[in-house]
């Protein structure tokens, strides 16, 4: 490598180069410690671009924790369509699934395209927010009749508020795609609470 001395200064601009990116790793590495419960392995700088799908380290987390929160939704969405008899209900239940289904095979595509891994390798499930825990998953599976409606309801309501607010990790997103796609799902998740609100105002 051929190294140019700045006829001014007569510093060595290659080995000032060298010795700052040395210090920033550093700073990094140091950074990485103490994050608790992320490995080296798992944590990327937010703003680095990985792979040839042109993702950040922002963007692929948001990937890797919306697909299980989509799933989440899917499966709740499909536990209606077995027990719920409310025709409005149905359908939407019948909508979320379909749509959250096929926003699972874009989301693990767009992370296959950057050579990511579709699982999360960090422990970021406590910032999922929305999702129903075991105890709350099993007095949904246990009700019946208007009581599951007004659970499910409920319960999908505090689920897409959360994906909303996971949108957050994505909204100065530089791609374009990714952006448009976290846009996308706020737009289709508010006007579905907006929905939920006035159901619920209609099954006592």
């Amino acid at each position: 490598m051929q190294i140019n001395i700045d006829k001014k200064t007569g510093v060595f601009a290659g080995v000032i180069v060298a010795l700052v990116a040395v210090i920033i790793a550093m700073g990094f590495s140091n950074n990485n410690d103490s994050h608790s419960g992320m490995s080296h392995s798992s944590m990327m700088d937010s703003d680095e671009v990985v792979g040839s799908g042109q993702l950040t380290g922002a963007d692929i987390m948001f990937l890797q924790m919306m697909i299980p929160h989509h799933q989440q939704a899917v499966d709740i969405s499909n536990l209606a369509l077995s027990k719920s008899k409310d025709a409005e209900l149905l359908a939407l239940a019948t909508s979320i699934r379909d749509s959250q289904a096929d926003e699972i095979i874009q989301m693990k595509q767009w992370l296959k395209d950057a050579g990511a891994n579709i699982e999360m390798g960090h422990s970021m499930g406590d910032s999922m927010g929305g999702l129903l825990d075991e105890a709350e998953l099993a007095t949904l599976k246990s009700a019946s009749g208007s009581t599951f409606d007004r659970l499910w309801l409920q319960g999908m309501t505090g689920h897409h508020d959360g994906a909303i607010h996971m949108t957050q990790m994505i909204e100065d997103a530089k791609n374009v795609t990714i952006k448009d796609f976290g846009q996308a799902v706020v737009t289709a998740q508010a006007a579905q609470i907006k929905q939920m609100e006035l159901m619920l105002q209609r099954i006592k």
